[in-house]
């Protein structure tokens, strides 16, 4: 007879930084009944969800949506807006920030990847110095990830636009914001961002297979000269669905229904900035218990810690999956694992999307058990610090 996973009653913790807790409304209303994607029905549905969509992103623009994951997304905003042989300007942030590069290479551009260390985001002034000494303009875009779901640390992409403004540089300016979008404050108008990237299953309280665009005129302008081979990633055909409603392939029907109800809760229940003010509280109650626990946040910059996850380090000569192992098997609540060179080195709590006090004290009890069943030397006062903070702060 083959090992049986230990029996757990309640309910799984999942709490990796995506895919996210999706709130069993979100679920129900994924499971009607699927209707014509053709029929009149339908066109409101799409026309209901680009707009709601647009107050995510803060847009007034061009929303597109695929049936896809953040990868998808990403591809697309390259394809749509670049030619093969163009200079783009990344920046090595963490996993996903790297992954983005390596696309973007097999692409045919050619990538300028500043080195990073993991621990900060992108650095405005070498934003600046870069495209400083681009005097010929080859740079024609400048590729950045919002929050790095593999390390924990937010960039401050409105200093990264001001320095791209100081430069009176012309190159496009792109932010994956999957791990942020209906977390962490955004505005893709107002910061002046050229394409925004973005998926269903982190904020938006979604499961996979929903990608977005959020698109700039500016950018929209440029795909009418790019050159990189496109099809099923062809902003063309998906401009009018804002307008019409209608896709011009077969849409995730049933995730659109999902969206609208999770659009609802976001922003006509709770909303944006009740959402973002309840995800920075949780933010910062973690790690007030991870300062208790005597450990340290990855993220080493205050100003940029994340408010969707924390990243949390191991002493040296220690094993972060074997604690996340410890977790799941004894309290039945998965953590996120470290990603390329944090492997091993990290654990990732996530605290984003469908989420609230409690939930956050129970997976702060679940660490500081699988602490201490995993020898990591720890000070006991992390859940503790992390109650005063959560019982002394108004949630509204």
């Amino acid at each position: 007879m083959r090992n049986q996973p230990r029996p757990h009653t309640g309910r799984h913790f999942l709490q990796i930084p995506g895919p996210t807790n999706v709130p069993d409304r979100v679920l129900h209303a994924i499971a009607i009944a699927t209707i014509d994607h053709r029929g009149p029905e339908f066109g409101e549905l799409g026309k209901e969800i680009v707009a709601g969509m647009r107050r995510v992103f803060r847009t007034e623009g061009t929303v597109v949506i695929y049936p896809s994951s953040g990868t998808g997304a990403w591809e697309a905003a390259l394809v749509n807006t670049l030619s093969p042989g163009d200079r783009v300007l990344m920046f090595e942030t963490g996993h996903f920030a790297t992954l983005w590069r390596q696309m973007a290479t097999k692409l045919g551009l050619d990538i300028e990847f500043v080195p990073g260390d993991w621990r900060h985001g992108v650095d405005p002034a070498q934003v600046a110095e870069k495209l400083a000494a681009d005097r010929e303009h080859r740079v024609k875009a400048v590729c950045v990830v919002h929050n790095e779901t593999s390390t924990g640390v937010t960039t401050r992409i409105p200093e990264v636009r001001a320095a791209i403004n100081d430069a009176k540089h012309p190159a496009l300016f792109m932010v994956d914001t999957i791990s942020s979008l209906a977390s962490i404050d955004y505005r893709h108008d107002e910061w002046g961002v050229d394409v925004t990237v973005a998926g269903s299953q982190k904020g938006l309280m979604l499961p996979p297979g929903l990608g977005f665009n959020a698109v700039s005129d500016k950018a929209l302008a440029a795909s009418k000269s790019a050159k990189l081979t496109r099809s099923y990633w062809d902003w063309q055909a998906m401009q009018e669905t804002g307008k019409t409603g209608f896709f011009p392939y077969t849409p995730a029907t049933n995730l659109l229904y999902g969206l609208r109800e999770a659009l609802e809760m976001l922003l006509d229940e709770e909303g944006l900035e009740a959402v973002f003010a309840r995800h920075a509280r949780h933010g910062e109650a973690t790690r007030r218990a991870v300062n208790g626990w005597g450990l340290d946040v990855l993220c080493a910059e205050p100003r940029e810690y994340s408010n969707s996850l924390t990243a949390v380090l191991v002493p040296d000569g220690y094993d972060a999956d074997r604690v996340r192992d410890i977790i799941l098997d004894g309290f039945d609540m998965s953590l996120g694992t470290g990603l390329g060179k944090m492997k091993g080195k990290i654990f990732r709590i996530g605290h984003l999307g469908h989420f609230n006090d409690l939930m956050l004290c129970g997976t702060l009890c679940g660490v500081e058990m699988g602490l201490h069943r995993a020898g990591i030397p720890h000070r006991g006062g992390g859940v503790s610090a992390a109650l005063e903070y959560l019982g002394a702060v108004d949630a509204a």
